[in-house]
């Protein structure tokens, strides 16, 4: 008997529901969605949207060139072949600095780097081998690697059982390769010049990423300002490889092209005598700092320049000798320091000549006035007038006027055109500062060598700032005599001395000869009338019995020339200055003589410009530059 199927006992039907009921019985309530939500989710979507276009952007436009190196160097193997750096000369062509065959140690990143290398073994082993420390070698290692190099140089001048090692071991990741070290000619006496050539490192990378490819580069003096002239264009070997690195035979080579020689006005017997005779003039004082300068006023080029202490840049473009390059490096006495380029110095009483032109063309004075020196000038004190202010006179000058105060360096005479006295009104400062400006003081005088500084001139408006007090006549009393306040370069003292000689052109000193060309930076020649009573004050320094270069008057050779004394340390050091030129009708040269913490003021420094003069007459004055020997170069006049 066939049974119908058996119904349930109740009967559920969703679609009988009213919503109302079904959300009764599922106990549930309705909410809408805030529209907050749809914003977040909005700005989500949104940001993974701009996340992925940004990426996709770095991926593309922006990072090509370095994923399509990344691709091209794990197809290719490049092999470097460094180019010869420029050679140096002086302006005879003797070399300077030059390149000396050498064998360098280049440690492979990629196989140092890869799991199944021993790094600790390899890295005993190189040390060994190199005399280096392992820490030395992963210094080099950290720059290679934040630099992405596939290999780095870690050594150089290799010997030969150095060479020897390396290749009988092949499971040292080093490559041995030939190539070119820096070596330079009597390195003490030009180190201020060339200065010397060093590694690149991360911080000269990330200035200049061009440098990647480069073992060396200029660090100080001409090496660093003509690094691009004189570093050349690398050369390098390209061996292609398949997907699976395995080698094509599809070398492609290029070869290097070498760095510029460049030519330097430097005279290279002019320059190792005035170094030797200046480190001998010192040594004979107890001191070691000085500096000495050789410029030509007709042309601006410079002849000879030198820095004491100095170093020996051999040494630091040596392989190895890591004791005596940190010796240098952290020697107390800066030898990197350029004294004169760099230095600011009270210019002492070889400011002189300068204001005198500057009070004869501002009417302060006429040349025929004199003005009488007891040895002091005392300043009625309008508070207590039975205490003046007493400026003192280096001596009794009598009567003196401009010329014969300039050759006698007389005190008093510039502290009255300087900051006026009696009936005398005086420059003052703003007209001193003017004109200090105008002959290049306080200012860069664009010499092509690294580190030139500005020096500082007086500021009057701050120094209620600086002292607490406003600027007083006094003040303008020392600067006039250039004290005080006035720091300059030696540099800068010298290029405004030649301005003098040379009648009124103010020239940019400059070392490259076949690069830079005679410059005028201000043609001062409508001050010739005042410059030259200037002139005639330091002719009459030499021929006077009076003036403080008179033991100079008997050399074959006219010569022209200012002393000055610069107490400094609160009058605790005397820094002695020379400046003069020769010969006084066209002259060829203009030398400047610095000695720190002279025990004698300028006497000190007018010994050592006196042999220099003398070495020039014999050696240069009316001669062919290249006439002179190696015996004649080390000779010291008598």
């Amino acid at each position: 008997m066939n049974q119908s199927p058996r119904k349930p006992d109740f009967d559920f039907s969703f679609e009988g529901l009213s919503t109302d009921e079904l959300m009764q019985d599922f106990n549930l309530v309705e909410m809408p969605i805030k529209p907050h939500v749809f914003r977040l989710l909005g700005l989500v979507v949104v940001l993974v949207v701009g996340l992925v276009v940004v990426r996709l952007a770095m991926l593309g436009p922006f990072s090509y060139a370095e994923y399509r190196a990344r691709a091209v160097s794990n197809l290719e193997e490049r092999e470097v072949d460094p180019a010869p750096r420029g050679i140096i000369t002086d302006r005879n062509g003797v070399v300077l600095a030059e390149n000396q065959p050498s064998f360098l140690a280049f440690l492979r990143l990629k196989d140092f780097l890869a799991s199944s290398t021993d790094r600790t073994v390899a890295l005993l082993n190189i040390s060994g081998i190199l005399k280096i420390t392992p820490e030395e070698i992963e210094a080099e290692i950290t720059q290679g690697v934040s630099k992405e190099k596939e290999e780095i140089l870690i050594g150089e001048g290799l010997a030969e059982d150095q060479i020897i090692a390396f290749r009988a071991n092949p499971n040292i990741p080093v490559t041995v390769r030939s190539g070119f070290r820096r070596r330079y000619t009597d390195g003490p006496a030009f180190a201020s010049v060339l200065g010397y050539t060093g590694r690149v490192d991360a911080e000269a990378l990330s200035k200049n990423p061009k440098l990647k490819d480069e073992l060396l580069m200029g660090k100080a003096g001409i090496e660093a300002y003509y690094d691009d002239y004189l570093r050349g264009v690398n050369g390098y070997t390209t061996e292609r490889r398949n997907a699976r690195g395995v080698a094509l035979n599809q070398a492609e080579s290029v070869a290097p092209v070498s760095g510029k020689t460049l030519k330097l006005t430097i005279d290279s017997g002019l320059q190792k005598y005035f170094y030797n005779r200046l480190s001998e003039g010192l040594a004979s004082l107890g001191r070691d700092s000085g500096a000495g300068l050789i410029i030509n006023p007709q042309t601006g080029e410079v002849l000879a320049m030198v820095s004491l202490p100095t170093y020996d840049n051999t040494i630091l473009s040596s392989p190895g000798r890591n004791e005596e390059k940190q010796k240098i490096l952290t020697a107390p006495s800066h030898p990197f320091f350029n004294r004169v380029v760099s230095g600011f110095y009270s210019p002492g009483s070889t400011i002189k000549p300068l204001v005198a032109v500057a009070a004869l063309k501002e009417k302060v004075i006429t040349p025929d006035r004199s003005i009488y020196s007891p040895g002091y000038l005392d300043v009625p004190n309008p508070y207590n007038p039975s205490k003046p202010s007493r400026f003192l006179d280096w001596r009794p000058q009598g009567y003196v006027n401009v010329m014969s105060a300039i050759a006698q360096s007389s005190n008093v005479y510039f502290y009255e055109v300087g900051g006026g006295f009696g009936d005398i009104k005086g420059l003052g400062i703003t007209k001193l500062l003017a004109w200090w400006d105008m002959f290049g003081l306080g200012r860069e005088a664009g010499i092509d060598i690294a580190g030139e500084g500005s020096g500082r001139l007086p500021e009057p408006e701050k120094s209620e700032e600086k002292r607490g007090r406003s600027w007083l006549l006094g003040d303008t009393y020392n600067v006039s005599i250039g004290q005080g306040d006035l720091q300059v370069t030696p540099l800068q003292i010298l290029n405004y001395i030649a301005t003098i000689a040379n009648g009124g052109t103010l020239r940019r000193p400059y070392l490259a000869m076949d690069i830079m060309k005679p410059e005028v930076i201000r043609d001062l020649s409508h001050l010739s009338p005042e410059i030259r009573f200037a002139q005639k004050g330091m002719e009459l320094g030499v021929k006077s019995a009076l003036g403080t270069g008179h033991s100079l008057v008997n050399l074959p050779i006219s010569i022209a020339a200012k002393t000055g004394t610069a107490q400094v340390q609160n009058n605790a050091v005397e820094n002695a200055f020379f400046v003069g030129y020769a010969p006084t009708d066209k002259p060829e040269i203009a030398i400047l003589v610095l000695v720190e913490g002279a025990k004698q003021g300028s006497l000190n420094a007018v010994p050592i410009a006196k042999d220099v003069f003398e070495w020039y007459h014999l050696y240069r004055f009316g001669k062919d530059d290249k006439s002179s020997s190696t015996k004649q170069v080390s000779a010291r006049p008598t």
